[in-house]
């Protein structure tokens, strides 16, 4: 039947139909039926002729066309009743046509019972809430509507539901998406036998009508899509098309739902290639048809395809075995040669600088495959109805009707085959479109329909080479926004990176077509195939490729940018969606070793992209200054295949790993990344804005860490057990810039660091070595400890509920890779390491979540500082977990102070990584650990109880992972010797923890105190000796020795790096081409340094026990536990988890060296016997806190520090002495040190603004941050000791006639009655009821600083609790309120200090002091005639005083103005004060200066007198 149906549609028009009757015309059920049984007779050719007139008539293609015109001709030519009642009419006619004269609705029924359809196939939209059932999927896509969900049976399964956002299909009944256990009971395998056959005459009628309908439809499609020359057609153009089309898709779509009888009809229709090319040539007579058939050839000409000659047989041929069909040559090039650059330098789409205004680079447009971008050919309706829904951007009426579809297997093929065709087309489309998101969403509810089904993608791939189309197209795509990569060599690179500011990334457009190629890649079939073919590898790696270093940062030095580019948001989700996801997929493949080629293959061709790259951007092997990347996607592919090579596949590690030169270069961009991560912590990166803090966040955070730091972190440790250790650690600290740090003298110069950042960058650096030497994340944890490990880390910053948990635990990206959040292992591992706390009410009536807490032993035995560190995104969590840590500690009374972070013994590592522990055993750690325990030992700046941890962290970490033997008698390594040999005979940690330093070269400032100014020319860094070992047969072999020399880690690093190239390069027979960048010395002049000698007589050992005396507060408090209890080294009961702080670390350590090495226990043990040198202690108790006076605290420092600083010279000066007297290497006899005097120094004032220290000075002086108060409060002080009543009744009333104020008022009037004014001013002090009282907060600041304070105050625009205008502020330091401050008296500490206590004088010698000082008001040390700084502040000081009292006692005499009442004012300070010192003996003193010539009152008087001065009345 349907071939009788395609011959009569297909066959010859007659020139001039013949109508049917008026009477038929007009009854549509009669005329149908008439059809009907014409159509039943065997000669049926009448039947057919008659239908194909009635059909030519009712669906005339005039009428559309006058449609989607829109003009006045639209209602004409569909009848008086307008376009609508056209359209109606027609599709009341193609019903009763179907129904061959009966009912519609009882034809749809009749076809409804013939459904032998087993699928369910439900379309829905976005908003659409369906169910998802892990536990029955075979796809990670697979979806449920309501009704089968219920229907299920799901009881225990792991299901979520969701709203969908893109649209989707029921996917119930079919085998190929989820398992039959999970099929409804509608759609459960149905067989064969009870699907009853169709009746042959019921669906008749639909085979003849439904082509021609279809054809009706795609012309107007045809019709009305307008091309203009410049722009696609407006969205209101295409959408009045859509709604003139919806009845008759909204037909389509209603004959669907009539169940799989009728989708096989419709499914012949589409598929007929017979139909379409009779209907659709435009070879009749009929105008129309030939019209628009030119439009369609038009159309497909201004969409860049290209229609082939019917001759030419459109099909792609099947690649040669091995390789793909893709033009990959042009590929590998495209790094190397950029191409062509486009003219039309579009601006950036995110208006940021600089990368808008680079211009986009095309590659060659030769090694475009023709036949996959530029061909198109259509063969059926099918085809072109997609085209068409392309062209329209995927409306959603017609993607519902394409996708109701797909129950029909024959269909669904089909449609799949289609799709592929037109897979370049769907690209191009949807780049141009301006409603992306939309038409990318439709994309996707197609796609995840068709390639979800394993059996067909794979059909389709071998068939219609998917595989080849999905990559051409995604390289192409990227293609339209590659520009040239600035990282490294700006000027001269070759490499091409995407433009992130383009709308293709910042839109995300390019995500339903990766989100298709992982869907592919999810099944194991397709990725062999991907695996297996060299070519497409090839391909994809330049892909790949073009992400590597994007959105490259420039660390701004010099003002803060102007805009901040929100680039990195689509930087971060480019590389997780288009590169680490496809990169899961593939991983999930490679679990097992038969797949160990699939692994060889990816490397190989990783490893040629890296090279390319690297030569690409002309690296050699310094990075560029202040630059940094956060995408390195063809290194995290690396590391991660071999993460799983030697994880799951059982490879050799050393199989797949390059040379060492490339290994080098391997590990430099990681590691730029987390000394960048450093920096921008440490706000060395604050002018580039907030959006570096994002960026780096965002490399740690839950959803990128997986991809992005752990693969990072992983190459990283596989680099550190392959290459050379001292090279390695020499790299850590030159890339973190704290070198110039690591030096044992006092003072050193930064050329590259600010002083500010150098505490922060140098424990970034040791925290980097910890994380790097503790993470077992890939080197040999199982996915349920990495669960369990990450679980521990969040639950200890803080409290979690379920749903933040699962979104906090990072997962693989693709669904069948690893453990997924929510599955049984997560729930058996989060109840087995927390306990959850129900929610509860609060006062208010607001209900708290459900949290879950850590359970009491996982604080006891799993919490891990180090992995907190790694997945902390806010600083402060990490502080949290501690504080967390330290209350339980408290509570259980596992230890009372305050703990450090506690020490966790490791897992043990996979064989393939054992050389990352030779880290912990090279020279150079070593030097780095003894120079940091010494400089914190002898209190040097920039060290932190953090650096101390971290060092003591790694020196156990050492130990943990010592030599099982160790030979005391060790070799000597051969090959040239090093600078480091100088300072350690061995590698060993355990042997050279013993090891004694006595002296140190040291190349420092000319400004240091270690520097001796008359030092030989033997003591040069040039004559490099070697250290004298503690055993004597190798002394006798060295020249100097007894001196460690000067070490440089950046020249130690690039020697052995030119040693490895140029051994790899005369291996290789090639000729050694330069290997040393010259961009790596910092820019500035550099420093004028000399070399000085140092003695140290340390070992590691004994700075260790001296390090517990200090921590401790207590000479000798260190004794060896073994002395006791031996056993304890025989079987030391060291736990895997340790709690304490530094002094139990410190114990711990010792114990460990001691029980591996009897010459340590020794060592220890004769350390501990002799006279511990007295060590400052680090802290006071609470008793002598309230002792001691923070002044003299401060006092006592700095005696130490003159003290130390004058020994160390003098033991400088000896050394040289005697050094040039030494004849033979055995004469190492310690020499006398003389102690120089103590030096008298001046005050020194710690400034609370700048930080800066030093004495107050003329020019430049310190002032005292106060409070200045009017108080009345002596006034009421009585002669008369007896207490007063308190007052009951009116007539016991107080009054004031025996206060020190009612006496002075009855004074003063008494001698002015007989006296002149100014005689009694003289004679008299006021101020008992306007007294001035002075607090202070202790804190000194600079004036100048305090000016420059007040300043910016008054620049605030934040609501302030005070008046700056009054000279109001709060202490920058304590935030204190003060109104004024008070200027110190210069002069020496000794002779002159301002917070010393009373003297021992007299007070009849401070009278006498006090008279003579008046007579010589010329004693003041500051010249009147010439003012300074500091006398302005004087002056500026006593007005402040002056205006704080009231105002009746400001001008206190007849005569307003006059000096006399200042004199009168600063006399009544002085005499009244010390008036009261006599009476009360008061010891609250604040030294005063004051000075003016109308003010004369000597500083002597206010410096010495004033000493025992209350403040209180003026």
């Amino acid at each position: 039947m349907a071939a009788a149906a395609a011959a009569a549609v297909g066959g010859q028009q007659p020139s001039q139909p013949e109508l049917p009757a008026p009477g038929l015309a007009l009854d549509k059920a009669a005329t149908a039926a008439h059809l009907k049984a014409a159509l039943s007779r065997p000669d049926n050719r009448a039947g057919a002729e008659e239908l194909q007139a009635l059909l030519e008539r009712v669906l005339s293609a005039e009428r559309p066309l006058a449609a989607a015109a829109g003009g006045e001709d639209a209602a004409a030519a569909g009848g008086g009743g307008g376009p609508g009642a056209a359209e109606e009419e027609a599709l009341e006619w193609c019903k009763c046509l179907l129904a061959g004269g009966g009912g519609y609705d009882e034809f749809c029924a009749a076809v409804r019972a013939y459904d032998p359809a087993a699928l369910c196939g439900l379309v829905w939209t976005a908003n659409f809430v369906a169910y998802r059932c892990r536990t029955c999927g075979i796809s990670p896509c697979m979806s449920l509507c309501a009704e089968c969900f219920h229907q299920g049976d799901h009881t225990g399964h792991d299901f979520n539901m969701f709203r969908s956002q893109a649209g989707g299909a029921c996917d119930c009944g079919d085998s190929n998406v989820m398992r039959e256990s999970g099929f409804c009971k509608r759609h459960q395998i149905k067989s064969s036998s009870n699907i009853p056959c169709v009746p042959k005459d019921l669906l008749m009628m639909s085979e003849f009508v439904l082509p021609r309908f279809i054809f009706c439809l795609i012309q107007y499609l045809r019709e009305g899509y307008n091309e203009p020359a410049a722009d696609g057609p407006s969205e209101k153009d295409l959408n009045k098309v859509l709604q003139l089309l919806e009845p008759q898709i909204s037909f389509l779509e209603d004959l669907t739902k009539m169940g799989g009888a009728m989708r096989s009809v419709l499914t012949q229709v589409l598929t007929n290639q017979q139909n379409y090319k009779d209907l659709t040539s435009g070879l009749g007579e009929n105008a129309c048809v030939k019209k628009s058939h030119e439009k369609y050839l038009i159309a497909l000409k201004s969409s860049g395809l290209t229609y082939p000659e019917d001759k030419l047989v459109y099909g792609v041929q099947e690649p040669s075995a091995g390789t793909s069909s893709l033009a990959v040559q042009g590929f590998i090039g495209a790094t190397g040669t950029l191409g062509q650059v486009d003219s039309s330098d579009e601006d950036d789409q995110d208006g940021s600088q600089g990368l808008g205004k680079r211009k986009r680079v095309k590659l060659s447009s030769g090694t475009k495959d023709q036949s996959i971008m530029d061909v198109l050919k259509h063969k059926s309706f099918l085809e072109e109805l997609l085209f068409w829904t392309i062209k329209y951007e995927f409306p959603q009426k017609m993607v519902t009707f394409l996708l109701n579809m797909l129950p029909d297997q024959e269909y669904k093929v089909a449609f799949t085959k289609t799709f592929v065709q037109h897979y370049a087309f769907i690209m191009k489309t949807l780049k141009k479109s301006h409603e992306s998101d939309t038409m990318s969403n439709r994309i996707v509810h197609i796609s995840v329909q068709l390639f979800s089904n394993e059996e067909l993608a794979r059909q389709v791939t071998e068939e219609c080479q998917l595989l080849d189309i999905m990559v051409t197209v995604l390289l192409y795509m990227m293609e339209s926004c590659l520009i040239k990569s600035e990282l490294q060599d700006e000027e001269n690179s070759l490499h091409v990176v995407v433009n992130c500011g383009e709308a293709l990334l910042k839109n995300n457009t390019y995500w339903p077509l990766v989100s298709d190629f992982i869907n592919i890649l999810s099944h194991q079939s397709v990725a062999k195939r991907f695996l297996e073919d060299h070519g497409l590898l090839v391909t994809w790696m330049n892909f790949v490729s073009f992400f590597q270093g994007m959105n490259l940062n420039k660390r701004e030095l010099n003002e803060h940018v102007e805009f901040e580019s929100q680039t990195y948001y689509a930087a971060f989700a480019a590389e997780l969606e288009a590169c680490a996801q496809p990169m899961w997929g593939l991983l999930s493949h490679c679990k097992v070793r038969e797949t160990q080629e699939y692994t060889r293959n990816v490397v190989r061709y990783c490893l040629e992209a890296l090279q390319d790259w690297f030569d690409a951007i002309n690296f050699v092997d310094e990075p560029a200054p202040n630059q940094v990347t956060f995408h390195l996607p063809l290194h995290r592919y690396y590391a991660m295949f071999l993460s799983k090579a030697v994880k799951c596949q059982e490879l050799d590690l050393d199989s797949v790993l390059p040379d060492q030169e490339m290994l080098m270069k391997l590990m430099i961009h990681p590691l730029q990344i987390q000394a960048s991560l450093a920096e921008i912590h440490s706000n060395m990166w604050v002018r580039n804005g907030l959006q570096i803090k994002g960026q780096a966040m965002t490399y740690v955070q839950s959803h990128f860490c997986n991809s992005m730091i752990d693969p990072d972190i992983y190459l990283l440790q596989v680099c550190a057990s392959r290459l050379d250790p001292d090279y390695f650690i020499s790299s850590v600290f030159e890339r973190f810039k704290v070198v110039d740090l690591l030096t044992m003298a006092s003072q050193h110069q930064n050329t590259v660091l600010d002083a500010e950042h150098e505490r922060s960058m140098l424990e970034g650096a040791l925290t980097f070595l910890v994380i790097l030497l503790s993470l077992r994340l890939h080197l040999g944890m199982s996915d349920d400890e990495i669960l369990r490990a990450e679980m521990v880390a969040q639950l200890c910053m803080n409290d979690r509920t379920h749903s933040s948990l699962l979104d906090l635990i990072p997962e693989n990206p693709n669904p069948k890779s690893g453990i997924i959040p929510g599955s049984y292992s997560f729930e058996s591992v989060l109840s087995a390491v927390a306990d959850f706390k129900a929610p509860v009410f609060e006062p208010g009536g607001s209900m708290q979540q459900g949290m879950y807490t850590p359970k009491a032993e996982v604080w006891d035995q799993e919490f891990d500082p180090v992995m907190v560190i790694l997945r902390t995104v806010y600083r402060r969590d990490v502080q949290s977990a501690m504080d967390r840590y330290t209350a339980f500690l408290k509570q259980s009374g596992k230890f009372p102070g305050n703990p450090w972070p506690p020490y966790k013994k490791r897992t043990s590592l996979h064989p393939s990584y054992k050389g990352l522990m030779r880290l912990l055993h090279c020279k150079t750690l070593h030097i780095v650990l003894f120079t940091l325990l010494y400089k914190i030992l002898m209190d040097h700046q920039n060290l932190s109880e953090h650096v101390l941890c971290m060092v003591l962290y790694l020196i156990e970490l050492g130990l943990e992972n010592s030599a099982e033997e160790e030979s005391d008698e060790e070799a000597s390594v051969g090959g040239p010797e090093r600078c480091h040999d100088s300072w350690f005979p061995g590698s060993n940690l355990v042997s050279n923890m013993r090891h004694f330093i006595n002296y140190v070269r040291v190349r420092v400032p000319e400004t240091a105190p270690e520097v001796k100014r008359d030092s030989p020319a033997s003591t040069s860094s040039d004559n490099l000796g070697s250290l004298q070992s503690s055993r004597r047969p190798k002394v006798l072999q060295r020249e100097n020795s007894g001196t460690a020399q000067v070490f440089s880690l950046v020249a130690e690093r690039r020697k052995k790096f030119q040693e490895i190239i140029n051994r790899s390069s005369s291996e290789a027979n090639q000729v050694v081409r330069p290997k040393t960048s010259s961009k790596w010395s910092a820019p500035g002049s550099a420093p004028q340094l000399t070399t000085a000698i140092l003695e140290i007589k340390e070992s590691i050992l004994s700075l260790l026990i001296k390090l517990h005396h200090k921590l401790s507060g207590k000479q000798n408090s260190y004794y060896p536990p073994w002395l006791d209890d031996i056993e304890i080294l025989i079987q030391p009961e060291i736990p895997k988890y340790s709690h304490g702080d530094g002094i139990t670390a410190v114990e711990r350590i010792l114990l460990k060296a001691a029980s591996q090495s009897r010459m340590n226990k020794r060592i220890i043990e004769e350390i501990c016997r002799k006279v511990t040198p007295p060590v400052p202690p680090k802290k006071v108790t609470a008793a002598e806190k309230k002792t001691l006076d923070k002044e003299e605290r401060r006092q006592k420092a700095r005696e130490r520090q003159q003290k130390l600083l004058a020994e160390f010279a003098s033991r400088q000066k000896s050394f040289m002495e005697t050094a040039m007297d030494v004849d033979s290497p055995e004469n190492d006899i310690p020499m006398e040190i003389t102690t120089a005097e103590p030096q008298v120094s001046e005050a020194v004032y710690d400034c609370v603004i700048c930080g800066q220290s030093g004495p107050s000075s003329e020019d430049r002086p310190t002032g005292l941050v106060v409070l200045l108060q009017a108080s009345s409060v002596l006034g009421q002080c009585r002669d008369n000791v007896e207490p007063k009543k308190l007052p009951i009744s009116e007539e016991e009333q107080i009054y004031p006639w025996d206060t020190c104020a009612a006496v002075h008022d009855v004074r003063l009037s008494l001698l002015q009655r007989y006296f002149k004014d100014s005689s009694c001013l003289l004679a008299v002090s006021i101020g008992w009821e306007g007294g001035v009282y002075v607090q202070t907060c202790g804190h000194t600041l600079h004036i100048d600083c305090h000016k420059s304070y007040m300043e910016s105050l008054r620049n605030d625009q934040v609501l302030q609790g005070f008046s700056v205008d009054k000279g109001e502020f709060t202490c920058p330091l304590c935030r204190q309120f003060a109104n004024s401050v008070l200027p110190c008296y210069p002069g020496s500490n000794v002779e002159n200090n301002p917070w010393q206590r009373p003297s021992n004088k007299s007070i009849q010698d401070l009278i006498k002091e006090v008279e003579e000082l008046q007579g010589r008001p010329g004693a003041f040390p500051v010249s009147i005639s010439s003012e300074t700084n500091l006398s302005k502040e004087m002056e500026s000081v006593m007005k402040d005083i002056k205006n704080t009292t009231q105002k009746k006692y400001r001008d206190y005499s007849k005569t307003p103005g006059s000096p006399d009442n200042d004199f009168l004012f600063m006399y009544s300070v002085a005499r009244l004060g010390n008036r009261r010192f006599v009476k009360t003996k008061c010891i609250d003193l604040i030294y005063i200066p004051l000075m003016k010539e109308h003010m004369l009152v000597s500083a002597r008087f206010l410096s010495t007198s004033m000493k025992s001065l209350s403040l209180l009345p003026c």
